[in-house]
């Protein structure tokens, strides 16, 4: 089966919303299957994934990852420790072998969130869902290329 997992923060839900759209239409295009779960922050977004890849494990239910959502910096340290947590926790994921596509925006102002999440903008969305498909389809080279040693 090739399913991919797309885990969404809804805290800034047009945002997340227009990333959510230009993924699906990407994985799509490219003949995977999906499945959403939505959290509040992006703060729960590794825990979801995580879950889901300790589950995978067992049952190779999902090929890849998705992580969506977007973090704006406000008067407080509060966005540092988002940011920089979410990003090392879904880092963390990734080296441990899981196809992960990272669409989460930080930035400093709405208006560069907008830019970003835009499909006629930098399309963050498409290009996290692009992310995504090609670590699966190198993830499943490096696969074939050990069974022929094995």
């Amino acid at each position: 089966m090739n399913k991919i997992l797309i885990v969404i923060s809804t805290f800034y839900k047009e945002i997340s919303s227009n990333l959510e759209n230009e993924a699906i239409k990407y994985i799509e295009e490219n003949n995977f299957e999906f499945d959403v779960i939505y959290v509040p922050g992006a703060f729960e977004i590794p825990a979801i994934i995580a879950k889901a890849s300790k589950y995978n494990m067992v049952t190779n239910y999902y090929v890849g990852y998705i992580a969506l959502g977007c973090v704006i910096r406000g008067e407080t340290s509060h966005y540092d420790y988002v940011c920089n947590e979410s990003t090392r926790a879904l880092m963390d994921l990734s080296i441990d072998g899981i196809a992960l596509g990272y669409g989460i925006l930080t930035c400093e102002n709405r208006e560069q969130a907008d830019v970003r999440a835009n499909p006629k903008g930098l399309n963050k969305g498409r290009a996290a869902a692009v992310a995504c498909i090609e670590m699966i389809k190198n993830f499943s080279k490096i696969q074939e290329k050990s069974s022929i040693i094995e």
